[in-house]
């Protein structure tokens, strides 16, 4: 095997990994809403912005009621005259997803929210639940340049109780203007 060879293509491919520039998500709108207000009370959903380019998603609600049995509904839409389906669409069993980390697309989102966020344990959740200051997104999978629309219903008991609607704009390379 040539050894210069093998050495120059590992060089090049380090050079792609640290060279290369990273896509752009920027959160654009943060919206949540109870369903049932016995059970769910938001207290506050916003986005805070920092500079123009960088703003942080806060999310501080209380959980009234023990909740032991939730599902998650996830899904992206795209924006392309109006909020079209994109990409995901899946219901998990959240508390057994905080059990074993077993679905890729909800371990993709909670590797973003673990460090700043109170849902960190097991079932069963009570009591405030907060999520401040998520800035850092990072969506390891390409996709194409737009606006998009994430939906997540949380459904305690196979009833939903509230709704929280992430929307933002992504970026594939932030130096070519679209």
């Amino acid at each position: 095997m040539n050894y210069k060879l093998l050495l120059l293509g590992l060089f090049s491919f380090a050079i792609f990994l640290f060279g290369s520039e990273a896509a752009f998500v920027k959160m654009t709108n943060a919206k949540c809403q109870s369903y049932n207000k016995s059970w769910v009370e938001v207290h506050y959903c916003r986005l805070k912005a920092y500079s123009r380019n960088k703003t942080s998603l806060n999310v501080n609600l209380t959980v009234l009621e023990p909740a032991n049995n939730i599902h998650l509904r996830f899904k992206m839409m795209k924006r392309a005259n109006g909020y079209k389906p994109f990409l995901w669409d899946y219901t998990i069993d959240a508390c057994e997803f905080m059990r074993k980390r077993n679905h890729p697309v909800a371990k993709m989102f909670w590797n973003m929210m673990k460090d700043v966020s109170t849902v960190n344990h097991t079932c069963p959740y009570v009591g405030l639940q907060t999520l401040s200051d998520l800035h850092r997104v990072e969506i390891p999978l390409p996709m194409p340049t737009g606006e998009y629309l994430l939906l997540l219903d949380w459904m305690f008991d196979r009833r939903p109780q509230f709704a929280s609607n992430v929307y933002f704009t992504f970026v594939e390379d932030p130096y070519i203007k679209s």
